[in-house]
């Protein structure tokens, strides 16, 4: 990876970007991806989308989204500790000991989710019960006062304090690769097209859109304003070889071989044939999936958006999803940028990918 590239990987991967406040991190994304576009859009909530060579009728978008699983600030005791709600899929269960930043009024107030110790919990030999009642944050305050004073209120957004790091030089380890990682995939995707001066015949939309964690709510408002021809979704997806996981109902997906091109009814056939014969025409390594009535990702607001929009997804397998050490594959990443490259240097404006003629 080049230094610049890596540069801004970390940035943008270490920068907070939690679920209805990711203003901060699409500044960051746009401030890369803008090299190589040559305008951009921006909607109310805060999705963005880079446009190279505007203005044409046909219309591609490739997309992830930006928004990271967080928690809301949702009452203080008198005592100084703070209980938090999810803000998207946050797991009580990896909460305990963390640090935490919240985002007070005032600015970052440090703290951390305390837990008793083992001597003293109750049902010891199960590890005691982690829910909404239980899991409790501790700022160093002795009251409600004192905490109010730190700036942090009912409704304070509370991420962890975890950064991007590498682990045996093979993968990427930290919170919210799902799915900024994403995000720097399509960017390198929009420098590649102009450091190798591809001329697109068609308006490329490259697209970061927010609130995909509580159900997809950015690629809905923005696939209404753009209206694309055809989609091309990037998200992560299990790595199903790691304990927990039932490849009978999950797959056999690996991380390190390859990107995950899934078959579901939101998949439109043709665009995924296309993928495949590009696949293997790049000889790029790719695996298999079958998703059952839809995708959970942006694909389905794509899919679905308007008259329909062909989609397709391109998944990037990933472990431990929705904690603080997700973990993917460096040759990975560098696979699903080289797919949506070639897919997007082949395609001809005007494709028709519809079913029936």
């Amino acid at each position: 990876m080049r230094a610049k590239s890596k540069n801004f990987l970390y940035k943008y991967l270490n920068n907070e970007s939690p679920t209805g406040f990711e203003v901060e991190g699409q500044r960051i994304w746009l401030d890369y991806i803008m090299q190589y576009a040559d305008e951009y859009i921006t909607d109310t909530y805060g999705t963005a989308a880079a446009i190279i060579n505007p203005g044409a009728d046909y219309k591609v978008v490739i997309e992830a989204h930006c928004d990271e699983i967080s928690w809301f600030v949702n009452y203080i005791s008198k005592e100084g500790y703070i209980h938090v709600i999810r803000n998207g899929g946050s797991d009580y269960v990896i909460a305990p000991s963390k640090r935490v930043k919240i985002h007070g009024e005032k600015g970052i107030v440090q703290a951390v989710f305390g837990w008793p110790a083992i001597h003293v919990r109750e049902k010891r030999e199960e590890g005691g019960k982690m829910n909404v009642e239980t899991v409790v944050l501790d700022c160093g305050a002795r009251s409600d006062e004192e905490v109010k004073e730190m700036g942090v209120q009912v409704g304070s957004v509370v991420t962890f304090d975890d950064q991007l790091t590498e682990i045996n030089k093979k993968y990427l380890v930290g919170r919210a690769l799902d799915n900024r990682i994403g995000g720097f995939m399509i960017a390198e995707v929009a420098r590649m097209i102009k450091e190798k001066k591809v001329a697109l015949p068609y308006s490329l939309y490259v697209t970061n859109a927010v609130q995909e964690e509580i159900g997809l709510r950015g690629a809905e408002m923005i696939s209404r304003r753009i209206k694309p021809d055809v989609a091309i979704v990037t998200d992560v997806c299990h790595d199903t070889t790691a304990p927990g996981y039932n490849k009978i109902k999950q797959g056999d997906l690996k991380a390190g071989e390859g990107p995950v091109l899934s078959f579901a009814p939101a998949v439109h056939n043709n665009v995924l044939k296309m993928l495949f014969e590009v696949a293997d025409k790049k000889k790029i390594p790719y695996q298999r999936s079958a998703l059952s009535r839809f995708t959970g990702t942006d694909t389905d607001a794509f899919a679905y958006s308007a008259e329909g929009v062909a989609s397709v997804l391109i998944s990037l397998p990933l472990k431990y999803m929705h904690t603080t050490v997700e973990m993917v594959a460096l040759k990975d990443i560098d696979h699903v940028i080289k797919l949506m490259f070639e897919f997007l240097k082949q395609l001809k404006a005007g494709h028709d990918f519809r079913y029936i003629k």
